[in-house]
């Protein structure tokens, strides 16, 4: 062993969920090259780590950085919090595959590329951008249905005709070929919500003898909760693909503590199929704005508006006092634009991120202007409120969570836990202290 660093003198969790242990750890390379009581080396560089605690890099399991990577590189909004790797592609939404000539979509298509630009005729051309202008991140990137629909479809509110899912299906062949683990779907948004039951399942077919993922936001994450995960559990089933929920929570004051009622079905569906979920450790959303979500808000934080942008950071409310007329009219004057909702219970939000399967990601929109702060606070929200402070799950359960669990879900090979011969993706921390400090 010729190491170029050695961190000594701290806590070792490794990722799996076990007790941590008193250690050090030894980077040669890329790769962690020892664990355990290391002898003195001579001409080495060491951390001391007394104090801190050192454990895998974590693995953000849903975001949209994907045009993030190539506009702000070093990702400082992850990096800070201790993310190395982060899963792209979410929601329906990627930027690829876009055919030559074909003009940008409708929202959320703009999500990961605000004004249309860094759109790629397929995944492979991407990739080769990514390893030509590296990022300070990992990344992996599902293919989204809603860029699939895009790139075939002229009318987006009417279901795919055959010949149209035929095209579509060749499309997410190419994207599987060149290396993307799965499909994301966001029927909830309107770009989706025509498409059928059967377009689903008949391009989820393709990646079943892949080992395809599912990964889904679903139709309705409020009144039609539990119609949604049905359908989600049977494209599952009839297509035979894993899958995966996304952001699982339950919207809308009359939806308070339905998490009960959606996680006895998830694992009920457990018993015959394989289904995943991640989640973020807040109890707000954000995505693009939109009129029929504001009706069942709490309150509405705008983070950005093409039309109006000084309204960025203002409350919905306050701006349509300012302007005498009624909410949802704002929301229309400031469109199209981004918003924060707050719409979930917070005992729906701990009763989730509890649950054993629970990945976490953050669903951060790091180009918003005015970002909601799980694109900076996720993990150390976890680690140090729902951990630490509230004890929702001990230290190295939540360490899992965003480490070792996302890492199997999605195939990261040599990634996700500490070990020798691994990939040294790691953060160094104080789990004493550690705590997000972003807020709305």
């Amino acid at each position: 062993m010729n190491p170029d660093l050695i961190i000594r003198g701290v806590t070792l969790i490794d990722g799996t969920g076990a007790a941590p242990v008193p250690g050090d750890l030894a980077v040669q390379g890329e790769r962690i090259a020892a664990i355990g009581q290391i002898p003195p080396q001579s001409g080495v560089d060491e951390i001391d780590g007394t104090g801190l605690a050192l454990a895998p890099g974590f693995i953000d399991a849903h975001c949209h950085d994907d045009g993030a990577l190539l506009t702000m590189p070093a990702l400082t909004p992850k990096i800070s919090q201790g993310v190395t790797t982060v899963i792209n592609g979410n929601c329906g939404i990627s930027l690829a595959p876009t055919p030559v000539g074909r003009a940008p979509g409708p929202p959320p298509l703009n999500l990961v590329s605000r004004d249309g630009s860094n759109r790629f005729v397929r995944f492979a051309d991407y990739f080769e951008r990514l390893r030509a202008e590296p990022p300070a991140v990992n990344s992996m990137c599902l293919v989204g249905h809603t860029s699939l629909r895009h790139a075939v479809m002229d009318d987006l509110t009417q279901p795919a005709s055959a010949e149209q899912i035929e095209q579509m299906s060749a499309l997410l062949a190419q994207a599987l070929d060149d290396g993307v683990p799965g499909m994301s779907t966001g029927t909830y948004y309107p770009p989706a919500a025509a498409a059928t039951t059967d377009e689903l399942i008949a391009l989820s077919r393709v990646m079943s003898e892949r080992g395809g993922l599912y990964v889904t936001h679903m139709r309705d994450e409020a009144d039609k909760i539990e119609e949604s995960l049905a359908e989600t559990f049977r494209i599952g089933t009839e297509a035979g693909v894993r899958v995966i929920v996304s952001h699982h929570k339950c919207v809308g004051r009359a939806n308070y503590g339905r998490s009960v009622e959606t996680l006895a079905a998830i694992d009920k569906a457990r018993e015959q199929q394989t289904v995943w979920l991640d989640a973020y450790p807040y109890a707000a959303s954000s995505t693009i704005l939109q009129a029929d979500r504001v009706a069942g808000a709490s309150k509405v934080l705008v983070t950005w508006s093409s039309t109006v942008p000084e309204a960025k950071s203002r409350y919905l409310d306050e701006l349509a006092r300012e302007w005498s007329c009624t909410d949802l009219e704002a929301a229309e004057r400031l469109s199209p634009g981004g918003a924060i909702y707050f719409q979930m219970d917070e005992a729906d939000v701990q009763r989730i991120l509890a649950y054993e399967h629970t990945m976490i990601g953050s669903d951060g929109i790091v180009l918003d202007e005015h970002p909601h702060p799980r694109a900076w606070g996720s993990f150390p929200r976890v680690l140090g409120h729902y951990s630490r402070d509230l004890g929702l799950f001990s230290l190295p359960e939540a360490v899992r969570r965003m480490t070792s669990l996302p890492a199997s879900r999605f195939g990261l090979a040599e990634r996700g836990t500490l070990a020798v011969g691994n990939f040294a993706d790691l953060v160094l921390f104080d789990p004493a202290t550690i705590a997000d400090t972003a807020d709305f």
